[in-house]
């Protein structure tokens, strides 16, 4: 049995599907002059709450509270996210290729612990792989996409923790601000395509050797512009603050090795030679405490840990020469890791109420 066709349901269709496109069409005529009319006054109207301000993109810039909810790395670049992990992956294999990485699980673990809390504590948006370079040069760099190297020389050099933090909130900031892709995208140095050809096979354009150990680095992604250096020192600054650090000791980690490569050229790494501040940064970092970083009544200064792993270090180079056949039949120290000694020059067993608490800076008033 078959049913008649209805025209008549369908040409209703097909009117009101041309009715709501001509509504469609013809509303923003209609509606326009109503809305440039005065709305109608209502005394209900005083009541409402005017709308919350929203806080300008500078001042949340320079609120340490603000770190984590702010876009550090605004600005014309030319590497997504994702571009820029890849890039800084097929980097950091290229020096992990070359340089002696440290496997002690003790220091590794350790560093790797100091720099995610500083990671967490940062504008970074990107995971963070963090190991030790087992050189004696004072370096620390980071990577595109968060890979990041820190040479032992650092952990050596520096009289505690909050120094040694101070060094590696710089380098974070680095990443977290984008600087290295951002400053590639500024000079039209590389495409993305070709930078891992010239890894690979070598190539010399656009850059230069890594002091120490024959390390093939890409410089405009190590050696950043002014500017950049500057926001790295600011946001290196709110880093430390915000993980509860003594934001003081970053400046006195760059002070103490300027002064210390004055004496003794070649310690610090030439690469590394245009991160510590100038005089004017110096004083810059020193006006930003100020301005910027409200006074907690105490900092985490120095830990436990950060002495154990320091002596680790030293009896594990001292290891290394004695293995050396040149001093094999040099006389070595046995350093306590406690650094307990007794009046009869033996080792003393550590004080039962020693702990891990870290040590802390009271601020005077």
């Amino acid at each position: 049995m078959t049913f008649p066709s209805r025209p008549d349901l369908l040409s209703s269709a097909r009117r009101a599907t041309v009715f709501a496109t001509l509504f469609a069409m013809l509303t923003p005529s209609l509606v326009q002059p109503l809305l440039a009319q005065d709305p109608p006054s209502s005394d209900s109207s005083s009541d409402k709450p005017a709308p919350a301000k929203k806080r300008s993109a500078s001042a949340k810039k320079n609120d340490p509270d603000e770190i984590g909810n702010r876009d550090v790395g605004k600005g014309m670049n030319f590497y997504s996210i994702e571009k820029e992990i890849g890039l800084g992956k097929q980097m950091a294999q290229e020096v992990e290729r070359q340089a002696k990485i440290v496997d002690d699980p003790v220091i590794a673990e350790y560093v790797n612990r100091v720099g995610q809390n500083l990671v967490r504590n940062s504008d970074a948006k990107v995971p963070f792989t963090i190991k030790v370079i087992d050189s004696e040069e004072i370096n620390a760099f980071a990577l595109p996409g968060g890979f990041f190297f820190v040479n032992t020389g650092v952990i050596q050099n520096a009289d505690n923790e909050a120094e040694m933090a101070g060094v590696m909130a710089h380098e974070i900031a680095h990443v977290a601000a984008r600087h290295g892709t951002r400053q590639a995208t500024r000079g039209q140095l590389v495409q993305y395509a070709s930078i891992a050809p010239m890894i690979l096979l070598g190539g010399m354009a656009g850059y230069g050797i890594y002091q120490g150990m024959g390390l093939l680095v890409p410089l405009g992604f190590l050696k950043f512009e002014r500017g950049f250096e500057s926001e790295a020192d600011k946001l290196g600054l709110e880093y430390v603050y915000k993980a509860g650090y003594d934001p003081g000791a970053f400046v006195d980690f760059f002070e103490k090795v300027q002064s210390q490569e004055r004496r003794k050229p070649g310690t610090m790494s030439k690469l590394f030679s245009s991160h510590p501040p100038t005089d004017d940064r110096i004083k810059a970092s020193q006006n930003n405490i100020e301005k910027y970083l409200k006074a907690k009544p105490e900092y985490v200064v120095n830990t436990s840990e950060f002495n154990d792993v320091k002596t680790r270090l030293l009896a594990m180079h001292n290891r290394k020469k004695v293995e050396d056949p040149k001093d094999a039949g040099r006389p070595t120290l046995r350093r306590n890791p406690n650094g307990q000694i007794d009046a009869n020059g033996d080792e003393k067993a550590p004080k039962k109420d020693q702990d891990d608490r870290p040590t802390l800076k009271r601020r005077d008033n």
